[in-house]
């Protein structure tokens, strides 16, 4: 049976509620969500008839702040899954130290399937249904899956109309120009880095020349291999759904590796020297194709799940060769894997630590917008790279004080925080 992520997070609430000996009432609060909006979106379609469609929004706790998470547009949609997302949102936002509780939500739509007319108007109709429950100092969502920037602007736009006046805060991840902030594309992969880079310096390690494989090449992976690539580490093997490359000597050029996957659709195959990318070029690179399950188990020194939930199970944990796992995904490693791993010595750097910085730039964006103000690329990533380093330093000085895992000590960081 798939591990339920909701169960694995009460878990980790109760077993570091447990350590900290936290108050019933702060245990009682956080095991349920403050509120859960469930709404009706009649929409107009194309062809004129209505078709009426269900959303959501969980809204975990706000001790800290207003409610903040994605907002996520997908056909299949888990309760479990959205509440365990509001949930981590609760957890990385007190890890980072910015001043926000944790939301998630969505329409159960497969997007795909709408016209850009039908999509404006559902997300519309659903900022209508949505208004009285959301707001800069209340709730403010972001994008999440099959979500963009286009519709945070619209979603902005309707708010602002039903509010009377112009409410750019209401949602991040708008586009620049619009209310957005610069930086925000590359902020959760940079975060990784970040984070990353400041483990290897607390362990000992020298970063330059060590492997990685990275399960996952969206927009977090492509960004965080890109970045890994120009500090000196060997990025040897990428994956999306459909499979990927293995090339033991080194990924040389990523950018044509993108280009290459944007024109064919995938990865496999994309083995590139100068403007070519084919496979007569996969002997000539000592490179072979792998599958997106494989690159967790290669031979290298840093697996990054950044793809799905329950990438790493008890059925390959055993199968890890890594000594670090970077978690870039939400929720990529089951309780049972988790164990395994701690007990082969692997060191897993937590998905609620790793992958904040996309929050931490939203945080960012929300600021400047609320203080009518714009940072420019660099000062985005100054303070990212301030919060990213200070947050990890602290998780690691947690853990080596408490003897437990990052991921363990991460928790205690957030409860400690939520319990002040």
């Amino acid at each position: 049976m798939p591990d339920n992520p909701w169960e694995r997070a009460l878990s980790q609430l109760h077993s570091t509620a447990l350590r900290l000996k936290l108050p019933p009432k702060l245990i009682a609060r956080l095991e349920k969500p403050d509120n859960v909006i469930e709404v009706s979106v009649p929409v107009e379609m194309d062809d004129g008839r209505e078709e009426v469609f269900h959303g959501y929004r969980i809204q975990h706790n706000n001790l800290l702040g207003p409610y903040k998470g994605g907002l996520r547009f997908h056909p299949k949609v888990d309760m479990d899954e959205v509440k365990a997302l509001a949930f981590w949102m609760t957890i990385k936002n007190a890890i980072v130290d910015v001043p926000f509780g944790g939301g998630k939500g969505g329409i159960t739509v497969d997007p795909k399937k709408l016209s850009a007319g039908e999509l404006e108007r559902l997300t519309r109709a659903f900022t209508r249904e949505l208004a009285p429950s959301i707001g800069p100092n209340v709730d403010v969502p972001a994008p999440d899956v099959n979500t963009n920037a286009k519709i945070m602007a619209w979603i902005r736009d309707e708010y602002s109309k039903i509010v009377g006046t112009d409410s750019p805060a209401v949602v991040t991840g708008k586009p620049v120009g619009e209310g957005g902030s610069q930086g925000r594309t590359e902020a959760t992969g940079l975060g990784g880095f970040y984070t990353l880079m400041e483990i290897i310096e607390l362990i000992g390690r020298k970063h330059r020349d060590l492997t990685v494989a990275i399960q996952g090449f969206g927009n977090v992976g492509s960004f965080l291999a890109g970045y890994l690539k120009d500090a000196g580490f060997t990025v040897v093997a990428l994956s999306d759904s459909k499979g990927g490359i293995y090339v033991a000597r080194g990924i040389t050029d990523l950018q044509a590796v993108a280009e290459c996957k944007e024109q064919s659709g995938k990865l496999a195959g994309c083995y590139c020297v100068g403007s070519v990318c084919d496979l007569s070029n996969m002997e000539l690179l000592g490179g072979r194709d792998t599958s997106s399950a494989e690159v967790l188990e290669l031979p290298v020194d840093i697996v990054v799940p950044a793809a799905l939930e329950n990438a790493i199970t008890k059925e390959n944990a055993d199968n890890i060769q890594a000594s670090i796992v970077l978690e870039m995904a939400n929720g990529p490693t089951t309780r049972e894997a988790d164990d395994i791993l701690g007990k082969k010595h692997v060191l897993v750097i937590p998905d609620v630590l790793a992958n904040s910085g996309g929050v931490a730039v939203s945080y960012f964006e929300w600021y400047q917008n609320m203080h009518e103000q714009e940072w420019t690329r660099e000062d985005v990533f100054r303070k990212l790279r301030e919060k990213m380093e200070e947050a990890t330093r602290n998780v690691y000085a947690t853990s080596q004080e408490y003897d437990v895992s990052l991921r363990e000590a991460a928790y205690i960081v957030a409860l400690k925080r939520l319990a002040e």
